[in-house]
């Protein structure tokens, strides 16, 4: 049978334009190489967890334009440390143990990375979040 790290590497996504090589640095390389295909991968678990959030808080989200949808998305991500966490979790929970040895020595980096990610993923599919809003 194979390792849980065997698994967990055989079931990541390829992220094309997140190149690694001997150049690219440790965080930039950790981010490129596990952070970059862990989010692609979860993208629908995290679309689902913002919806969530947004039903949550009473459907604001949607009476939002789109630049204040973009700083609610922004906010929520960064400021709520509930999310936060979770958002975290999801990712953590795909690392393999060298991975996670990596991450518990650069924690406070990782998490601005995995924190960015997300941002940047659910500032970039809004329109998901419109179909919700009827």
């Amino acid at each position: 049978m194979d390792s849980r790290n065997e698994r967990l590497l055989s079931i990541r996504l390829e992220v094309p334009n997140a190149r690694v090589d001997q150049s690219t640095l440790g965080l930039e390389s950790f981010q490129n190489s596990t952070l970059r295909p862990i989010s692609k991968f979860q993208n629908e678990l995290i679309l689902s967890i913002f919806e969530n959030y947004i039903i949550r808080y009473k459907n604001v989200f949607h009476k939002l334009g789109n630049e204040e949808k973009l700083r609610y998305i922004e906010n929520t991500v960064k400021k709520d440390s509930k999310f936060k966490n979770l958002i975290r979790g999801i990712f953590m929970g795909h690392f393999t143990i060298e991975e996670y040895k990596f991450y518990s020595e650069n924690s406070s980096e990782v998490n601005k990375r995995i924190i960015n990610l997300t941002k940047e993923r659910l500032q970039s599919q809004l329109e998901h979040f419109e179909k919700y809003s009827a």
